[in-house]
């Protein structure tokens, strides 16, 4: 009883705050237009035209307002802030609503807790009640203050920069991703911003667009945002739920196409697979053409030739031809061993998470599985792309990728995003990817040494090649 009294009374003063603030809130936040802009930016990096978006603790409507999206609706406990709203916007949808208690009766693909999160008197019973509202691809994006900078908010409070709030509860990093973990929501991205929260011209632009993305620098930053998917959905008889395309490249590999069907192992709902040639000089598209033949009466097999050039467009034209629900690549080198392509059904098909990525630098390799220079680069790349995709990344060029058939055709809608740079694809499905914040997860695998022919890779043109790309990356996806 003692417990419900205080969380009441504290209620009842952000209520009472609120509501007195609402007439005068939009003057306020237009004082603050640089901050909450930023805070919008990176929302909008997330979320697609055609979403539809539910903002909790929306105050007057301005941040859900220039939000990406199709359908935006925002809650709000204070009567007076969407009055406010709803005369401003008249084009958008307001509810007054407690988070605790929403009643909305849709799903959402992204739901937006921007700096509100410290004014709940129990988290876990807002995100409780966001559940209803989720589908297995929704999208939780929380913003909030870094806890480093209490004291100097705290000042500006006093002083008079900021408006003095009631007390709110200041969550770190780890507070707020082990609520989301007992609430059933999966923490698998976060990021902070603005070392400068206010624009003064030139310093503003390159601290907080260069410097604050900078390692240690960025532990600086006032904002802190976590991006979070559910995990309480079923996925029981997942072991057949899906249906998969395995999608082959092959440049004189005519050695290994035989072993590719012999050795690839019954998984899933059904397996469909698809050999696309590239430009050989020896007789790859010979046994191909043989091997569809020998195995069309136990094996789902397509062929085809690419029109292009280089292994990205040969997987474009495979995921084109593609019918499954799961598409995956697997290097005709058999590098990879095509027996462990069940766990990477596995572990997509269960739901942990929406973007496999294959790692051959966990285990230990065969001596001459790949040349120490090679390796050296894997290593550099691995830390590049962690640092880019704000994800543990420890081999972006396994050729190994899985990703659901839905999540690629919202890719290639994405993809004018990078444009169309990469050779290899894997690139540009781990860019495509992080654009559509998916979870991107590593499954290590052994790799091993060739049986059949020699590597396409050029280490050193690759090599810059590769290094390219991401630097232009960083360009669209840390420094913009």
């Amino acid at each position: 009883m003692h417990n419900n009294s205080i969380q009441n009374k504290s209620k009842q003063r952000f209520f009472s705050y609120f509501e007195k603030a609402a007439p005068t809130y939009p003057a306020y936040r237009k004082r603050f237009a640089y901050y909450w802009n930023d805070i919008i930016k990176y929302c909008n990096f997330y979320i697609h035209e055609d979403s539809s978006v539910l903002e909790i603790g929306c105050g007057t409507g301005e941040t859900l307002s220039k939000l990406n999206g199709k359908t935006k609706i925002g809650i709000d406990y204070s009567p007076s802030m969407i009055e406010m709203a709803k005369q401003r916007y008249p084009q958008l949808e307001f509810h007054v609503m407690e988070a605790e208690n929403i009643t909305l009766n849709t799903t959402y693909d992204v739901i937006i807790l921007s700096n509100v999160i410290g004014f709940f008197n129990n988290v876990n019973d807002v995100l409780n009640s966001l559940k209803p509202l989720c589908h297995e691809k929704t999208r939780i994006i929380i913003s909030y203050y870094n806890y480093l900078w209490e004291p100097i908010i705290k000042l500006g409070e006093h002083i008079g920069l900021k408006r003095k709030l009631p007390p709110q509860s200041w969550l770190s990093k780890k507070d707020i991703e082990n609520i989301l973990y007992l609430s059933d929501y999966e923490a698998y991205r976060s990021t902070r911003r603005l070392l400068l929260p206010f624009n003064i011209p030139l310093l503003s632009w390159l601290l907080n667009k260069y410097i604050a993305r900078l390692p240690l620098f960025n532990t600086f930053c006032l904002n802190q945002f976590i991006i979070a998917r559910p995990v309480f959905f079923s996925k029981e008889n997942f072991e057949t739920r899906y249906s998969t395309s395995v999608v082959i490249p092959a440049r004189n590999e005519s050695g290994n196409i035989e072993n590719a069907i012999l050795r690839l192992p019954t998984f899933g709902k059904h397996v469909e697979i698809i050999f696309i040639e590239g430009n050989s000089t020896d007789n790859t598209w010979e046994a191909i053409q043989q091997v569809q033949e020998k195995y069309q009466h136990t094996h789902d097999i397509k062929i085809a030739k690419q029109n292009g050039k280089g292994k990205g467009d040969a997987v474009r034209k495979g995921y084109d031809m593609a019918t499954g629900d799961i598409l995956m690549i697997l290097d005709a080198d058999l590098t990879v061993p095509p027996e462990d392509i069940p766990k990477f059904y596995n572990a997509i098909a269960s739901g942990k998470a929406d973007f496999i990525n294959g790692s051959r630098l966990v285990y230990p390799m065969e001596k001459n599985a790949m040349r120490f220079l090679n390796t050296l680069g894997n290593k550099f790349f691995s830390m590049m792309f962690s640092w880019l995709l704000e994800q543990p990344i420890k081999d972006s060029l396994c050729g190994t990728k899985v990703m659901f058939r839905e999540d690629y055709q919202r890719l290639i809608k994405n993809r004018k995003f990078f444009g169309d740079f990469d050779p290899f694809g894997d690139f540009d499905l781990l860019f495509g990817a992080y654009k559509l914040n998916l979870k991107i997860t590593d499954l290590p695998i052994r790799y091993h040494e060739r049986t059949y022919g020699d590597t396409n890779i050029s280490r050193f043109k690759h090599g810059i090649l590769l290094l390219r790309m991401c630097i232009y990356a960083a360009g669209k996806i840390k420094f913009w």
